[in-house]
């Protein structure tokens, strides 16, 4: 938190007008009474920053552009001194307070609360677990994104997904040796997936799906009627989450690209957030309706 106060404080260098200041907090104040809150697990803070950068726009044509999650830190920008192309400054950056690189910080702090999965799972494990649970994850898991989704509706998967872990995550991946190494691997969003997850799920016994930003009515139904569960990672983790990680132990279908491929990892106390069980629970099904009640009331 203190590191994104920090980005919108030197932001306001770039918006000096005291107009535009107060639209911007006109806008935050109307947004967070929405409840839709951090990642989308509700609360009163859902919008931390507003920064209105440009005014102009055509008569009937309004542009928005909104940074969530892993793309809140994506915005930088810098002057270059057009003779030399080196940088002169560094925009939305406060020099007096430099970047903490991640592996540096402490990460994921323990509170004693957490369950620990061991894969691959069983359906009791599953059925277990429900909405608001932290779990460490530890054991084999798999990646699949857009393209591995599309070919397990059409082909026999690569590896044996019973009680396995899948993954929606296009990893950062080098070659290191004869091997692999994961330089970054955060959740993509989840809902990309939602043609094919319940199929998935339901033909080769899938238990848990880890990803971002929730799923539909289709998915939530497979998970009740096969007993898997939906955990929720965190966006922006990326290098956090390669550090749990311990080993690439292959990789299917890299004809689809590095991101696309299925990877085979073996995690050690991945942590993650029920967000969606077996019983038909859905806290992003929750919030969407909480909010959309309080939109209702704004628009009005």
């Amino acid at each position: 938190m203190h590191a994104k106060e920090q980005l919108f404080r030197t932001l306001d260098d770039v918006n000096p007008d005291p107009r535009l200041a107060q639209l911007e907090a006109s806008i935050m104040g109307e947004v967070n009474k929405l409840g839709i809150g951090t990642m989308g697990f509700g609360g009163r803070v859902s919008l931390i920053g507003c920064k209105v950068g440009v005014q102009n726009r055509l008569p009937a044509s309004f542009f928005v552009s909104v940074a969530y999650d892993c793309w809140a830190f994506r915005r930088l920008g810098v002057v270059l001194d057009a003779e030399t192309g080196g940088i002169t400054k560094w925009l939305y950056r406060d020099p007096a307070n430099p970047a903490i690189a991640m592996a540096d910080q402490a990460g994921f702090q323990r509170t004693g609360r957490e369950i620990a999965l061991q894969s691959p799972l069983s359906e009791e494990q599953v059925r277990s677990l429900k909405v608001g649970d932290v779990v460490l994850v530890s054991g084999p898991a798999y990646t699949g994104r857009d393209a591995v989704h599309a070919y397990l509706m059409k082909h026999d998967p690569p590896v044996d997904l019973h009680g396995a872990v899948l993954y929606h995550c296009g990893p950062v991946v080098v070659k290191e040796g004869n091997g692999w190494k994961v330089n970054a691997a955060g959740p993509t969003t989840s809902i990309r997936e939602e043609p094919y997850q319940a199929d998935v799920i339901k033909r080769y016994g899938v238990r848990a799906i880890i990803g971002k930003g929730g799923m539909g009515a289709k998915t939530l139904a497979a998970l009740k009627e096969s007993g898997a569960v939906y955990l929720n990672a965190i966006g922006g983790a990326a290098q956090f989450y390669a550090r749990t990680i311990t080993s690439v132990d292959g990789v299917s279908l890299m004809e689809f690209g590095t991101p696309e491929a299925m990877w085979h990892l073996t995690v050690k106390d991945f942590p993650a957030i029920v967000t969606m069980d077996a019983h038909g629970n859905s806290l992003h099904r929750e919030i969407e309706q909480e909010s959309a009640k309080e939109l209702a009331i704004i628009g009005a």
